[in-house]
């Protein structure tokens, strides 16, 4: 067991005290490169997507190319703008969830969070698919253990993320940024060959041939994939240095001006140079081979898209956990992911993630084609709701320059809606429907666990419990003292006290604060309701729970040798076994801590709900 914990610790790391929180934040450059992979890995596809769409009107039609990325750069310079103003109106972050849940109600607010955190764990899903499919066509013998090495990559960024957001940041930003110089080197180095006459340039022409409307849109709406993971950045303000809001506006810039000239510039290039999509070939391989040749630089080319492709995912990785700390605040989620980890990250949403992904890799047997037609729905379906949600917050909210901002958010509503109906209606059938269906789904599952919580709250609360400022403790011929574990003060706290009252002459209660603790709220009412028994609060700098109860248990001990102590832990029992899972289990923990010595007597006392 210790070697294991060993081991695990020098893979994660040795813990971190909570103080260490804002050394942990993320400079400007470092977040660019945790929280954009995904939005700018996007450029190695998207002109693809558009092209794929485009050919099947004919060769002349993939003119309408670059009329088509116009448009897609111009609504993402109106999703862009909107998260500005998101980031500015809701510094804590929280991004679509928290503008649809507080301008448009609950049930809008918890189908953006489905919709984004489905669209999360597809990203993932998605993107380690394509990373390793890309690896298997290099070295062909790996095509065996497709569903192996995309096991093995999601275990490693878990891994990468579980060391903490500063460590992740240094690790990440090497390929990151590796492959935006690649790109821009490309787009020069192409532009440089045409305007020194090296290639013949290829007006700009548009398809004589009638193209349908719905093809155009479905064009469109193809190469809307360019704009997945720009919500990031307003879902992951907290992890910025401060002031924070502010530098994650300047990074939103940054990656927004980014992401627009390397799509623009590879849209351009590929009509330039007459690229057409071809089986076994992607457009940016092809492009790569026309402008760089078959040299180092084209291979560099094709290494950096791998790694750019396989840390997308890392973008899930930073803000998954941060949107399910949102929805377990607010009961929608099981309270564990609330907790930070030893490295200062919410480690319990990682490891989510990384399941879930998981289990969708065995599904779809690391299959990106099978995977794609999910893909975007939920990411639309989030950025609607968040434009909506910011047009209301305007109305709402009267302030300089309202008006204007108000037009913006309903325009980039309207645009994201329609590409939303496009992509539900041209991907419906190739696997769409599941993504319509689950995130009702999830939803569902939000309002049963917020039930529960509610039902649990309602059943513990100490509301109109009559005061006990005068109570004597009961007299027994017992001279064994009690401690009385406190995690909060409900009705199964009361009646683990009032059992310790009724066995023990000498009692004190100590609560752990893990840093979640109102300390003046837990002591007021400790006052009006357990006044006669002393509360002990201790605090916990690496919050853990199990390891100051254990030294003060061995301490108190210490200064009563000649008797047995009592530990006596608060249980409440759900009515479900499954119910469990939605609670720390912490007296499991403690128990399992505390059984190492004889003089010592655990007792549980159980409240059933």
């Amino acid at each position: 067991m210790k070697t294991h914990r060993g081991l695990w610790r020098y893979l994660v790391g040795e813990p971190l005290p909570t103080s260490a929180f804002a050394e942990e934040r993320l400079t400007n450059t470092a977040a660019l490169a945790v929280l954009s992979s995904d939005a700018l890995s996007s450029v190695a596809y998207a002109t693809e997507e558009i092209l794929l769409v485009l050919v099947l009107a004919g060769g002349g039609a993939l003119g309408l190319s670059l009329p088509i990325a116009l448009g897609i750069a111009l609504l993402l310079a109106i999703i862009a703008l909107s998260y500005r103003q998101t980031i500015r109106a809701y510094p804590s972050g929280g991004g679509a969830y928290t503008v649809a849940r507080e301008n448009l109600g609950i049930y809008p607010g918890l189908i953006a969070a489905a919709s984004l955190m489905i669209d999360y764990i597809l990203t993932v899903t998605v993107s380690v698919s394509a990373g390793i499919a890309a690896l298997t066509s290099a070295v062909p013998a790996l095509q065996p253990f497709v569903v192996e090495l995309c096991l093995l990559l999601v275990f490693l960024l878990m891994l990468a993320n579980l060391r903490g957001l500063r460590s992740s940041g240094q690790l990440f930003s090497i390929p990151t940024y590796a492959f935006i110089v690649t790109i821009f080197g490309l787009i020069i180095w192409g532009i440089f060959r045409q305007a020194t006459g090296q290639i013949t340039v290829i007006p700009v022409t548009v398809t004589q041939t009638p193209i349908s409307l719905f093809l155009l849109c479905r064009a469109f709406a193809a190469g809307c994939t360019a704009l997945t993971g720009v919500e990031a950045i307003s879902n992951g303000v907290m992890v910025f240095k401060s002031p924070e809001w502010q530098n994650a506006r300047r990074t939103l810039g940054y990656m927004v001006g980014i992401l627009t000239a390397m799509f623009l510039g590879i849209t351009y290039l590929a009509h330039v140079y007459q690229i057409v999509p071809e089986s076994g070939q992607t457009v940016l391989s092809l492009l790569g081979r026309s402008i760089f040749g078959n040299g180092i630089f084209y291979y560099f080319l094709q290494i950096t898209t791998l790694l750019i492709l396989m840390l997308a995912a890392n973008t899930s990785f930073a803000d998954f956990p941060r949107l399910s700390y949102f929805l377990a605040r607010d009961r929608f989620l099981p309270r564990q992911l609330l907790l930070l980890g030893d490295r200062l990250v919410y480690s319990n949403g990682i490891i989510l993630l990384s399941a879930t992904a998981a289990i969708l890799i065995v599904i779809f047997r690391g299959q990106t084609n099978a995977i794609i037609p999910l893909y975007a729905v939920g990411v639309f379906t989030s950025f609607s709701l968040s434009q909506a949600g910011m047009v209301r917050h305007w109305f709402k909210d009267k302030t300089g320059g309202w008006l204007l901002s108000t037009v913006i958010n309903g325009i980039g509503a309207i645009m994201t809606t329609l590409v939303l109906m496009v992509i539900v209606a041209t991907k419906f059938k190739q696997g769409a429907w599941i993504v319509v269906l689950a995130i009702p789904a999830v939803v569902y599952l939000f309002l049963s666990i917020n039930r529960h919580y509610r039902i649990v709250r309602e059943r513990l609360s100490i509301d109109g419990m009559e005061l006990n400022r005068s109570r004597t403790q009961i007299q027994t011929n017992s001279t064994t003292p009690a401690i009385v574990l406190v995690g909060q003060l409900h009705r199964g706290t009361v009646e683990a006290l009032e059992y310790a009252r009724s066995i023990a002459s000498q009692i004190v209660a100590i609560h752990v604060d893990i840093g979640d603790t109102d300390k003046t709220n837990l002591l007021q009412q400790w006052q009006e309701l357990e006044a006669d028994i002393p509360l002990i609060i201790l605090d916990s700098p690496y919050r853990s729970v199990v390891k100051p109860m254990s030294e003060f248990v061995a301490d108190f001990e210490a200064r009563h040798p000649e008797t047995f102590t009592t530990v006596i832990i608060p249980v409440f029992m759900t009515r479900h076994w499954w119910e469990d899972f939605l609670h720390n289990q912490t007296a499991l923990f403690v128990r399992a801590a505390l059984r190492n010595k004889r003089s010592r007597v655990i007792s549980s006392v159980r409240y059933y709900l």
